[in-house]
Protein backbone atom coordinates (compact mmCIF):
# COMPACT_ATOMS: atom_id res chain seq x y z
CA UNK A 1 0.00 0.00 0.00
CA UNK A 2 2.84 2.59 1.07
CA UNK A 3 4.71 1.61 -2.42
CA UNK A 4 1.67 2.31 -4.32
CA UNK A 5 1.43 5.87 -2.53
CA UNK A 6 4.61 6.63 -3.21
CA UNK A 7 4.01 5.64 -6.83
CA UNK A 8 1.00 7.94 -7.60
CA UNK A 9 2.86 10.81 -5.34
CA UNK A 10 6.03 10.32 -8.00
CA UNK A 11 3.45 10.58 -11.15
CA UNK A 12 1.83 13.29 -9.87
CA UNK A 13 4.76 15.05 -8.98
CA UNK A 14 5.57 14.37 -12.95
CA UNK A 15 2.34 15.96 -13.76
CA UNK A 16 2.77 19.10 -12.48
CA UNK A 17 6.37 19.11 -13.50
CA UNK A 18 5.17 18.88 -16.86
CA UNK A 19 2.08 21.52 -16.21
CA UNK A 20 4.94 24.28 -14.93
CA UNK A 21 7.50 23.43 -17.86
CA UNK A 22 4.40 23.92 -20.45
CA UNK A 23 3.30 27.21 -18.33
CA UNK A 24 7.19 28.31 -18.57
CA UNK A 25 7.73 27.70 -22.14
CA UNK A 26 4.34 29.54 -22.87
CA UNK A 27 5.28 32.36 -20.76
CA UNK A 28 8.93 32.42 -22.49
CA UNK A 29 7.15 32.48 -26.11
CA UNK A 30 4.70 35.50 -24.89
CA UNK A 31 7.85 37.24 -23.99
CA UNK A 32 8.12 40.62 -26.04
CA UNK A 33 10.34 41.07 -28.71
CA UNK A 34 12.67 43.45 -26.60
CA UNK A 35 13.35 43.62 -22.57
CA UNK A 36 15.33 46.14 -21.05
CA UNK A 37 16.98 46.75 -24.83
CA UNK A 38 17.70 43.57 -25.54
CA UNK A 39 16.43 41.27 -28.40
CA UNK A 40 14.33 38.26 -27.53
CA UNK A 41 14.32 35.19 -28.78
CA UNK A 42 10.90 33.48 -28.76
CA UNK A 43 10.68 29.69 -27.00
CA UNK A 44 8.59 27.50 -29.37
CA UNK A 45 8.25 23.79 -28.47
CA UNK A 46 6.70 22.95 -31.71
CA UNK A 47 9.08 24.27 -34.13
CA UNK A 48 10.25 21.23 -35.21
CA UNK A 49 7.09 20.06 -36.79
CA UNK A 50 5.62 23.54 -37.98
CA UNK A 51 6.06 23.33 -41.94
CA UNK A 52 8.07 26.53 -42.74
CA UNK A 53 6.37 28.47 -46.10
CA UNK A 54 9.33 28.48 -48.58
CA UNK A 55 11.62 31.95 -48.09
CA UNK A 56 10.89 34.13 -51.60
CA UNK A 57 14.15 35.15 -53.24
CA UNK A 58 14.57 39.06 -52.41
CA UNK A 59 17.27 39.02 -54.55
CA UNK A 60 15.16 37.40 -57.41
CA UNK A 61 12.59 40.61 -57.05
CA UNK A 62 15.42 43.00 -56.75
CA UNK A 63 16.53 41.73 -60.15
CA UNK A 64 13.74 42.81 -61.64
CA UNK A 65 14.00 46.48 -59.84
CA UNK A 66 17.53 46.68 -61.51
CA UNK A 67 16.17 46.14 -64.93
CA UNK A 68 17.22 49.49 -66.64
CA UNK A 69 14.62 50.79 -68.50
CA UNK A 70 14.08 53.63 -70.85
CA UNK A 71 11.41 54.77 -72.99
CA UNK A 72 12.55 55.88 -76.77
CA UNK A 73 11.33 58.53 -78.86
CA UNK A 74 10.69 56.43 -82.20
CA UNK A 75 8.58 58.70 -84.40
CA UNK A 76 9.72 61.42 -86.22
CA UNK A 77 5.65 62.68 -85.79
CA UNK A 78 5.75 62.25 -82.45
CA UNK A 79 9.21 63.86 -82.04
CA UNK A 80 8.17 66.61 -82.95
CA UNK A 81 4.55 66.73 -80.87
CA UNK A 82 6.83 66.32 -77.73
CA UNK A 83 8.98 69.45 -79.09
CA UNK A 84 5.98 71.75 -79.20
CA UNK A 85 3.91 70.56 -75.89
CA UNK A 86 7.63 71.19 -74.13
CA UNK A 87 8.55 73.91 -76.26
CA UNK A 88 12.14 72.05 -76.41
CA UNK A 89 14.37 71.75 -79.62
CA UNK A 90 15.71 68.44 -81.11
CA UNK A 91 18.83 69.01 -80.02
CA UNK A 92 17.93 70.15 -76.41
CA UNK A 93 15.77 66.72 -76.46
CA UNK A 94 18.52 64.73 -78.18
CA UNK A 95 20.79 65.81 -74.74
CA UNK A 96 18.34 65.16 -72.39
CA UNK A 97 17.83 61.70 -73.95
CA UNK A 98 21.74 61.07 -73.55
CA UNK A 99 21.70 62.33 -70.05
CA UNK A 100 19.17 59.64 -69.22
CA UNK A 101 21.30 56.96 -70.80
CA UNK A 102 23.98 57.43 -68.45
CA UNK A 103 22.38 58.23 -65.45
CA UNK A 104 20.60 54.69 -66.06
CA UNK A 105 23.98 53.43 -66.61
CA UNK A 106 25.22 54.24 -63.32
CA UNK A 107 24.76 50.83 -61.47
CA UNK A 108 22.50 51.29 -58.90
CA UNK A 109 21.35 54.36 -59.83
CA UNK A 110 17.52 53.37 -60.99
CA UNK A 111 17.09 51.32 -56.76
CA UNK A 112 18.58 53.99 -54.50
CA UNK A 113 16.33 56.66 -55.15
CA UNK A 114 18.92 59.01 -56.21
CA UNK A 115 17.02 60.77 -58.63
CA UNK A 116 13.56 60.97 -60.74
CA UNK A 117 12.44 58.10 -63.22
CA UNK A 118 11.13 59.95 -65.89
CA UNK A 119 8.92 57.54 -67.80
CA UNK A 120 7.52 60.14 -69.98
CA UNK A 121 8.58 59.85 -73.77
CA UNK A 122 11.19 62.27 -74.34
CA UNK A 123 11.94 62.07 -70.38
CA UNK A 124 9.67 65.77 -70.02
CA UNK A 125 7.09 64.48 -67.44
CA UNK A 126 7.94 67.35 -65.06
CA UNK A 127 8.83 69.96 -67.60
CA UNK A 128 5.60 72.05 -66.83
CA UNK A 129 6.26 72.20 -63.07
CA UNK A 130 9.70 73.02 -63.86
CA UNK A 131 9.01 76.06 -66.13
CA UNK A 132 6.73 76.94 -63.43
CA UNK A 133 9.50 77.42 -61.17
CA UNK A 134 11.64 79.02 -63.03
CA UNK A 135 8.90 81.23 -63.97
CA UNK A 136 7.30 81.79 -60.41
CA UNK A 137 7.98 85.50 -60.00
CA UNK A 138 5.58 86.00 -63.40
CA UNK A 139 2.59 83.67 -62.53
CA UNK A 140 1.16 86.01 -60.24
CA UNK A 141 0.72 83.35 -58.01
CA UNK A 142 1.87 80.65 -55.85
CA UNK A 143 3.43 77.63 -57.40
CA UNK A 144 1.36 74.38 -56.15
CA UNK A 145 2.10 71.13 -55.42
CA UNK A 146 -0.49 68.64 -54.08
CA UNK A 147 0.62 65.86 -51.84
CA UNK A 148 -1.82 62.79 -51.96
CA UNK A 149 -0.99 60.07 -50.18
CA UNK A 150 -2.33 57.72 -46.74
CA UNK A 151 -1.32 57.52 -43.04
CA UNK A 152 2.36 57.59 -43.99
CA UNK A 153 2.37 61.66 -44.45
CA UNK A 154 -0.44 61.89 -41.76
CA UNK A 155 0.23 64.80 -39.66
CA UNK A 156 2.74 66.40 -42.44
CA UNK A 157 5.07 63.93 -41.73
CA UNK A 158 7.87 63.78 -44.50
CA UNK A 159 5.40 66.68 -46.28
CA UNK A 160 6.41 69.67 -43.88
CA UNK A 161 9.87 69.37 -44.08
CA UNK A 162 9.50 68.67 -48.29
CA UNK A 163 7.36 72.15 -48.04
CA UNK A 164 10.09 73.81 -45.90
CA UNK A 165 12.62 73.29 -48.64
CA UNK A 166 10.91 73.95 -51.79
CA UNK A 167 10.04 77.03 -49.71
CA UNK A 168 13.73 77.71 -48.17
CA UNK A 169 14.42 77.33 -52.08
CA UNK A 170 12.18 78.92 -54.10
CA UNK A 171 10.30 81.72 -51.74
CA UNK A 172 6.77 81.37 -50.51
CA UNK A 173 5.35 80.61 -46.69
CA UNK A 174 1.85 78.96 -45.09
CA UNK A 175 1.18 75.65 -44.70
CA UNK A 176 -1.07 75.54 -47.39
CA UNK A 177 -4.41 73.88 -47.34
CA UNK A 178 -5.90 71.88 -44.53
CA UNK A 179 -9.55 70.49 -44.47
CA UNK A 180 -11.72 71.30 -41.82
CA UNK A 181 -11.32 68.31 -39.45
CA UNK A 182 -8.97 65.59 -39.60
CA UNK A 183 -8.08 62.82 -37.28
CA UNK A 184 -4.27 64.09 -37.23
CA UNK A 185 -5.16 67.69 -35.93
CA UNK A 186 -4.45 66.58 -33.14
CA UNK A 187 -0.84 65.70 -33.38
CA UNK A 188 -0.07 68.09 -36.30
CA UNK A 189 2.70 70.09 -35.29
CA UNK A 190 2.80 72.53 -38.23
CA UNK A 191 -0.52 74.21 -37.53
CA UNK A 192 -3.13 73.98 -34.91
CA UNK A 193 -6.51 73.78 -35.70
CA UNK A 194 -9.87 72.81 -33.94
CA UNK A 195 -13.59 72.81 -35.30
CA UNK A 196 -16.75 72.14 -33.78
CA UNK A 197 -20.25 71.72 -35.36
CA UNK A 198 -19.67 69.92 -38.65
CA UNK A 199 -20.26 66.57 -40.35
CA UNK A 200 -17.57 64.85 -41.79
CA UNK A 201 -18.14 62.78 -45.25
CA UNK A 202 -14.97 60.82 -46.51
CA UNK A 203 -15.22 59.18 -50.22
CA UNK A 204 -13.57 56.14 -48.35
CA UNK A 205 -17.23 55.07 -47.07
CA UNK A 206 -19.49 57.73 -49.38
CA UNK A 207 -20.17 56.67 -52.75
CA UNK A 208 -22.84 59.71 -52.70
CA UNK A 209 -21.25 62.60 -52.96
CA UNK A 210 -18.66 64.12 -55.10
CA UNK A 211 -15.03 64.70 -53.84
CA UNK A 212 -12.08 66.55 -54.93
CA UNK A 213 -8.26 65.91 -54.20
CA UNK A 214 -9.01 66.16 -50.49
CA UNK A 215 -11.48 63.28 -50.66
CA UNK A 216 -13.76 64.74 -47.45
CA UNK A 217 -16.36 66.99 -47.37
CA UNK A 218 -17.61 68.57 -44.26
CA UNK A 219 -21.41 69.86 -44.06
CA UNK A 220 -22.65 72.33 -40.70
CA UNK A 221 -24.88 70.47 -38.51
CA UNK A 222 -25.56 73.21 -35.98
CA UNK A 223 -25.90 77.08 -35.95
CA UNK A 224 -22.37 78.74 -34.88
CA UNK A 225 -20.00 76.03 -36.58
CA UNK A 226 -16.92 76.78 -36.06
CA UNK A 227 -13.07 76.42 -37.64
CA UNK A 228 -9.79 77.69 -35.82
CA UNK A 229 -6.55 78.05 -37.35
CA UNK A 230 -3.25 79.26 -36.09
CA UNK A 231 0.52 78.81 -37.11
CA UNK A 232 3.43 77.52 -35.05
CA UNK A 233 7.17 78.24 -34.86
CA UNK A 234 7.80 74.60 -36.13
CA UNK A 235 9.41 75.92 -39.25
CA UNK A 236 10.44 79.74 -40.00
CA UNK A 237 8.40 79.71 -43.01
CA UNK A 238 4.79 78.77 -41.05
CA UNK A 239 5.17 81.28 -38.39
CA UNK A 240 2.87 84.31 -40.92
CA UNK A 241 1.25 83.89 -44.36
CA UNK A 242 -0.47 86.70 -46.20
CA UNK A 243 -3.13 84.64 -47.83
CA UNK A 244 -6.33 83.65 -45.77
CA UNK A 245 -8.95 81.17 -47.80
CA UNK A 246 -11.94 79.94 -47.31
CA UNK A 247 -12.68 76.64 -49.72
CA UNK A 248 -16.44 75.43 -50.00
CA UNK A 249 -18.43 73.72 -52.40
CA UNK A 250 -22.13 74.84 -51.51
CA UNK A 251 -23.73 77.38 -49.86
CA UNK A 252 -27.43 79.45 -49.85
CA UNK A 253 -27.33 81.99 -47.32
CA UNK A 254 -24.74 81.41 -45.25
CA UNK A 255 -23.36 84.13 -43.33
CA UNK A 256 -19.75 84.14 -42.08
CA UNK A 257 -17.97 86.18 -39.02
CA UNK A 258 -14.60 85.86 -38.94
CA UNK A 259 -12.03 87.24 -36.32
CA UNK A 260 -7.81 87.53 -37.11
CA UNK A 261 -4.98 87.38 -34.86
CA UNK A 262 -7.18 87.39 -32.00
CA UNK A 263 -8.17 91.17 -32.33
CA UNK A 264 -11.60 92.75 -31.33
CA UNK A 265 -12.55 93.40 -34.66
CA UNK A 266 -14.77 90.75 -36.14
CA UNK A 267 -15.69 90.49 -39.94
CA UNK A 268 -18.94 89.61 -41.18
CA UNK A 269 -19.62 88.71 -44.62
CA UNK A 270 -22.28 87.07 -46.57
CA UNK A 271 -20.85 84.23 -48.43
CA UNK A 272 -21.77 84.32 -51.99
CA UNK A 273 -24.17 81.31 -52.92
CA UNK A 274 -23.03 78.74 -54.82
CA UNK A 275 -22.92 75.07 -55.92
CA UNK A 276 -19.51 74.71 -57.52
CA UNK A 277 -15.99 74.77 -55.24
CA UNK A 278 -15.28 78.33 -54.55
CA UNK A 279 -13.02 80.22 -52.56
CA UNK A 280 -13.24 83.39 -49.97
CA UNK A 281 -10.24 85.37 -50.05
CA UNK A 282 -9.02 87.91 -47.17
CA UNK A 283 -5.29 89.41 -47.24
CA UNK A 284 -3.04 90.84 -44.90
CA UNK A 285 -0.62 88.97 -42.37
CA UNK A 286 -2.17 86.98 -40.22
CA UNK A 287 -1.23 84.04 -37.64
CA UNK A 288 -4.49 83.19 -36.24
CA UNK A 289 -8.38 82.89 -37.84
CA UNK A 290 -11.56 82.06 -35.99
CA UNK A 291 -14.23 81.60 -38.76
CA UNK A 292 -17.67 80.86 -37.04
CA UNK A 293 -20.78 80.45 -39.46
CA UNK A 294 -24.65 81.23 -39.24
CA UNK A 295 -27.62 80.39 -41.18
CA UNK A 296 -25.67 76.83 -42.39
CA UNK A 297 -28.26 74.29 -44.04
CA UNK A 298 -26.93 73.83 -47.20
CA UNK A 299 -23.24 74.93 -46.67
CA UNK A 300 -20.57 72.58 -47.32
CA UNK A 301 -16.82 73.27 -47.18
CA UNK A 302 -13.81 71.75 -48.11
CA UNK A 303 -11.44 73.58 -46.09
CA UNK A 304 -9.43 76.81 -45.56
CA UNK A 305 -5.84 77.95 -46.97
CA UNK A 306 -2.34 79.72 -45.38
CA UNK A 307 -0.10 80.47 -47.91
CA UNK A 308 1.60 83.39 -49.64
CA UNK A 309 0.75 84.55 -53.10
CA UNK A 310 4.67 84.19 -54.57
CA UNK A 311 6.63 80.79 -54.04
CA UNK A 312 5.61 77.73 -53.26
CA UNK A 313 2.38 76.03 -51.75
CA UNK A 314 2.47 72.46 -51.01
CA UNK A 315 -1.00 71.13 -49.56
CA UNK A 316 -1.25 67.86 -47.65
CA UNK A 317 -4.06 65.54 -48.88
CA UNK A 318 -3.27 62.57 -46.59
CA UNK A 319 -6.46 60.04 -46.24
CA UNK A 320 -5.78 57.58 -43.98
CA UNK A 321 -6.70 53.94 -45.21
CA UNK A 322 -6.81 55.15 -48.74
CA UNK A 323 -4.96 52.39 -51.51
CA UNK A 324 -4.80 55.85 -54.06
CA UNK A 325 -7.38 53.29 -55.93
CA UNK A 326 -10.50 55.33 -55.11
CA UNK A 327 -9.17 58.28 -56.52
CA UNK A 328 -10.29 57.26 -59.64
CA UNK A 329 -14.08 58.29 -58.45
CA UNK A 330 -12.93 61.87 -58.18
CA UNK A 331 -15.81 64.41 -59.45
CA UNK A 332 -14.07 65.85 -62.41
CA UNK A 333 -16.31 68.86 -62.76
CA UNK A 334 -15.57 69.70 -58.91
CA UNK A 335 -11.60 69.06 -59.40
CA UNK A 336 -11.43 71.36 -62.61
CA UNK A 337 -13.68 74.21 -60.47
CA UNK A 338 -11.15 73.81 -57.81
CA UNK A 339 -8.45 74.11 -60.44
CA UNK A 340 -9.20 77.44 -61.62
CA UNK A 341 -8.77 78.66 -58.10
CA UNK A 342 -6.40 76.82 -57.04
CA UNK A 343 -4.20 75.68 -59.96
CA UNK A 344 -1.63 73.08 -59.06
CA UNK A 345 1.45 72.34 -61.07
CA UNK A 346 2.20 68.73 -59.75
CA UNK A 347 0.30 66.29 -58.28
CA UNK A 348 2.47 63.62 -56.04
CA UNK A 349 1.09 60.29 -55.42
CA UNK A 350 2.30 58.19 -52.26
CA UNK A 351 0.19 55.30 -52.20
CA UNK A 352 1.23 51.32 -51.17
CA UNK A 353 1.13 50.87 -47.21
CA UNK A 354 -2.77 49.85 -47.55
CA UNK A 355 -1.91 47.53 -50.12
CA UNK A 356 0.93 45.52 -49.59
CA UNK A 357 0.36 41.93 -47.93
CA UNK A 358 2.52 39.54 -47.13
CA UNK A 359 0.12 36.58 -48.55
CA UNK A 360 0.34 38.89 -51.94
CA UNK A 361 3.14 38.94 -54.54
CA UNK A 362 1.39 39.62 -57.92
CA UNK A 363 -0.01 42.96 -57.91
CA UNK A 364 -0.36 43.54 -61.66
CA UNK A 365 -4.42 44.13 -60.57
CA UNK A 366 -2.77 47.13 -58.58
CA UNK A 367 -0.49 48.10 -61.71
CA UNK A 368 -3.50 48.41 -64.01
CA UNK A 369 -5.93 50.09 -61.49
CA UNK A 370 -3.42 53.22 -61.18
CA UNK A 371 -3.06 53.88 -64.40
CA UNK A 372 -6.71 54.08 -64.69
CA UNK A 373 -6.38 56.25 -61.82
CA UNK A 374 -3.26 58.95 -63.17
CA UNK A 375 -5.11 59.37 -66.35
CA UNK A 376 -8.25 60.27 -64.73
CA UNK A 377 -6.45 62.80 -62.42
CA UNK A 378 -5.19 63.92 -65.99
CA UNK A 379 -8.43 64.72 -66.92
CA UNK A 380 -9.24 66.51 -63.57
CA UNK A 381 -6.13 68.73 -63.79
CA UNK A 382 -4.53 67.94 -67.07
CA UNK A 383 -2.25 71.76 -66.60
CA UNK A 384 -0.17 69.57 -63.66
CA UNK A 385 2.36 66.87 -63.98
CA UNK A 386 2.36 63.92 -62.22
CA UNK A 387 5.12 62.31 -59.85
CA UNK A 388 4.24 58.18 -58.49
CA UNK A 389 6.36 57.56 -55.60
CA UNK A 390 6.70 53.89 -54.85
CA UNK A 391 6.16 52.24 -51.71
CA UNK A 392 8.18 52.37 -48.50
CA UNK A 393 10.30 49.50 -46.98
CA UNK A 394 8.04 47.66 -44.60
CA UNK A 395 9.00 44.70 -42.15
CA UNK A 396 7.75 41.63 -41.05
CA UNK A 397 9.07 39.43 -38.09
CA UNK A 398 10.43 36.11 -38.73
CA UNK A 399 12.29 33.96 -36.07
CA UNK A 400 12.59 36.83 -33.89
CA UNK A 401 13.92 39.11 -36.39
CA UNK A 402 12.72 42.14 -38.23
CA UNK A 403 13.17 42.02 -42.10
CA UNK A 404 11.93 43.60 -45.16
CA UNK A 405 8.51 42.04 -46.44
CA UNK A 406 8.91 40.60 -50.02
CA UNK A 407 5.77 41.88 -51.05
CA UNK A 408 6.78 45.22 -50.80
CA UNK A 409 9.23 44.89 -53.63
CA UNK A 410 6.44 42.75 -55.50
CA UNK A 411 4.56 45.93 -54.74
CA UNK A 412 7.27 48.38 -55.80
CA UNK A 413 7.73 46.44 -58.75
CA UNK A 414 4.17 46.71 -59.99
CA UNK A 415 4.35 50.83 -59.03
CA UNK A 416 6.93 51.40 -61.13
CA UNK A 417 5.21 49.22 -64.03
CA UNK A 418 2.37 51.48 -63.65
CA UNK A 419 4.31 54.85 -64.22
CA UNK A 420 5.92 53.25 -67.42
CA UNK A 421 2.42 52.61 -68.56
CA UNK A 422 1.08 55.90 -68.00
CA UNK A 423 3.75 57.32 -68.49
CA UNK A 424 4.97 59.46 -65.74
CA UNK A 425 7.68 60.10 -63.65
CA UNK A 426 8.56 57.84 -60.46
CA UNK A 427 10.69 57.64 -57.35
CA UNK A 428 12.13 55.05 -55.17
CA UNK A 429 10.92 55.35 -52.01
CA UNK A 430 12.23 52.53 -50.65
CA UNK A 431 15.62 52.84 -52.59
CA UNK A 432 16.14 56.21 -50.65
CA UNK A 433 15.09 54.35 -47.48
CA UNK A 434 18.25 52.39 -48.06
CA UNK A 435 16.27 49.20 -49.69
CA UNK A 436 16.40 46.11 -47.77
CA UNK A 437 15.75 46.10 -44.10
CA UNK A 438 16.22 49.62 -44.41
CA UNK A 439 13.27 49.97 -41.89
CA UNK A 440 14.99 47.67 -39.30
CA UNK A 441 17.66 50.61 -39.34
CA UNK A 442 15.15 53.38 -39.16
CA UNK A 443 13.84 51.80 -35.94
CA UNK A 444 16.88 51.48 -33.94
CA UNK A 445 17.53 55.27 -35.31
CA UNK A 446 13.76 56.12 -33.85
CA UNK A 447 13.42 57.55 -37.54
CA UNK A 448 10.21 55.46 -37.86
CA UNK A 449 7.79 53.83 -35.11
CA UNK A 450 7.96 50.25 -33.80
CA UNK A 451 4.92 48.98 -35.95
CA UNK A 452 7.57 48.92 -38.81
CA UNK A 453 5.07 50.87 -41.40
CA UNK A 454 5.30 54.25 -40.50
CA UNK A 455 7.83 57.37 -40.28
CA UNK A 456 8.66 59.53 -37.40
CA UNK A 457 8.98 62.85 -38.19
CA UNK A 458 13.06 62.46 -37.70
CA UNK A 459 12.47 59.82 -40.47
CA UNK A 460 10.21 61.86 -42.91
CA UNK A 461 12.73 64.26 -42.53
CA UNK A 462 15.45 62.10 -44.13
CA UNK A 463 12.94 61.17 -47.09
CA UNK A 464 12.07 64.48 -47.59
CA UNK A 465 15.46 65.85 -48.27
CA UNK A 466 16.38 63.20 -50.56
CA UNK A 467 13.21 63.76 -52.57
CA UNK A 468 14.01 67.29 -52.81
CA UNK A 469 17.82 66.73 -53.93
CA UNK A 470 16.02 63.70 -56.96
CA UNK A 471 13.70 67.19 -57.94
CA UNK A 472 16.50 69.08 -58.17
CA UNK A 473 18.79 66.84 -59.95
CA UNK A 474 15.90 66.45 -62.62
CA UNK A 475 15.60 69.89 -62.84
CA UNK A 476 19.27 70.68 -63.59
CA UNK A 477 19.61 67.69 -65.77
CA UNK A 478 21.09 69.79 -68.29
CA UNK A 479 24.58 69.40 -68.40
CA UNK A 480 26.47 66.32 -67.36
CA UNK A 481 30.22 65.97 -67.35
CA UNK A 482 32.90 62.93 -65.56
CA UNK A 483 35.27 63.89 -63.68
CA UNK A 484 38.92 61.72 -62.86
CA UNK A 485 38.82 60.56 -59.15
CA UNK A 486 42.57 60.30 -57.37
CA UNK A 487 42.46 56.68 -56.98
CA UNK A 488 41.72 56.29 -60.81
CA UNK A 489 38.26 55.56 -60.78
CA UNK A 490 35.19 58.15 -62.73
CA UNK A 491 32.28 59.78 -61.45
CA UNK A 492 29.29 60.69 -63.58
CA UNK A 493 28.07 64.46 -62.58
CA UNK A 494 24.88 65.33 -63.80
CA UNK A 495 22.54 68.36 -61.37
CA UNK A 496 22.52 67.56 -58.10
CA UNK A 497 23.06 63.59 -58.87
CA UNK A 498 26.56 61.84 -58.81
CA UNK A 499 27.57 58.15 -59.78
CA UNK A 500 30.90 56.06 -60.04
CA UNK A 501 31.28 54.71 -63.53
CA UNK A 502 33.21 51.76 -64.63
CA UNK A 503 33.78 52.99 -68.46
CA UNK A 504 33.47 56.29 -69.33
CA UNK A 505 34.33 55.24 -72.97
CA UNK A 506 31.13 52.80 -72.71
CA UNK A 507 28.04 54.13 -75.33
CA UNK A 508 25.91 55.56 -72.32
CA UNK A 509 28.80 57.91 -72.25
CA UNK A 510 30.67 58.67 -74.96
CA UNK A 511 29.24 62.29 -75.48
CA UNK A 512 30.26 63.77 -71.91
CA UNK A 513 33.13 65.75 -71.87
CA UNK A 514 35.66 64.24 -68.73
CA UNK A 515 37.35 66.73 -66.78
CA UNK A 516 40.19 66.99 -64.36
CA UNK A 517 38.97 65.77 -60.68
CA UNK A 518 37.92 68.23 -58.35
Amino acid sequence: MNLLLILMDIRLLRCNFLSLTLLMSFGLYSLPDTLFGYKIKKVDLLSDFKVKEEKLSLDSLKQQLEQADTLQVDSVALRDSIMRSAGIDSAALALRDSLYKAVYAVQGADSLGAHIEDYSLGHIGLQRFFAALKNRRELNRPVRVAFLGDSFIEGDIMVADFRSGMQKEFGGRGVGFLPVTSVAAQFRPTVEQRASGWTTWSMLTDHEHGYTLSGMMFEANEENASIHVKTTKRYPELQTFSSLKLIYEQNKNTEMRLVCNASADTLQEMLPATSIVTQYELEGMFTEADFTFKNTPEFRALGVAMEDHLGVVVDNFSLRGNSGMILERLDVSRCQALNKIRPYDLIVLQYGLNVVSDSVMNYGWYSSRMVKVINHIQLCFPEADILMLGVSDRSRQDDGEFETMPAVLALLHAQRQAAKKAGVPFWNVFGAMGGENSMVRFVELNWASKDYTHLSFRGGREIADALLKALLSEKDLKNGYITVNKDGTYTFHVGKFKGIINNPKSKEFKDIPIIKGE
